[in-house]
């Protein structure tokens, strides 16, 4: 006998494959507990590092997900020039589902800064240095004390510009559920937009 839910998941097409559902949720633990430690401790930061490290893991297997993967994950798929923005910002008010596949022109701007600010986030954590010599990054020894103490500054105020992301990012996710009626979590989560 066949299951009706999953023949009915099957009609509905696929918006997101396992590798993007995957490193989303993954991405999103590793940079909020990197985060918590590096606010609030502890002193020595290897923890931090550790998910420092599985976050640039992450962006580069999303980087070649993005030229490799399917549709819907290929940056040639959602990476617009400034019409489609232009066209899709001005949908917003109408209080109806966009139903795009995959991610919106405005959206996938949103995902570019997020991958470029995390990539530089790890990149300058790599070099850090501090005057514990205790935190350092892996390449720190390569540079100068100055620039450790430079990206060490860098580091700290690329935090700020991520969590400013991560709070449009929700935002954006309770816009669409409570103004456009349009679940965005969902399909994160199973691949498929709800019925």
């Amino acid at each position: 006998m066949t299951d009706m839910t999953d023949s009915a998941a099957r009609g509905r097409p696929m918006i997101w494959d396992p590798l993007v559902r995957v490193f989303h949720w993954t991405l999103m633990i590793c940079v909020v507990g990197a985060w918590i430690l590096g606010e609030f401790g502890p002193d020595i930061m290897t923890l931090h590092f550790w998910l420092g490290y599985a976050v640039g893991g992450l962006l580069l297997i999303r980087l070649l997900w993005g030229f490799v993967g399917p549709r819907t994950a290929r940056f040639a798929n959602f990476v617009t020039g400034p019409g489609p923005v232009l066209r899709y910002a001005a949908t917003l008010p109408k209080r109806k589902p966009s139903h795009t596949t995959g991610h919106n022109p405005l959206g996938g701007w949103a995902v570019v800064a997020m991958l470029v600010l995390l990539g530089l986030q790890v990149l300058t954590g790599l070099f850090v240095g501090t005057d514990d010599y205790v935190n350092m990054g892996p390449l720190s020894g390569y540079v100068s004390e100055d620039v450790n103490k430079l990206v060490l500054s860098w580091h700290k105020t690329f935090a700020p510009l991520i969590l400013a992301l991560i709070g449009l990012h929700v935002a954006a996710i309770w816009f669409y559920r409570i103004w456009k009626r349009e679940d965005l979590i969902t399909p994160m989560i199973t691949g498929r937009r709800p019925d």
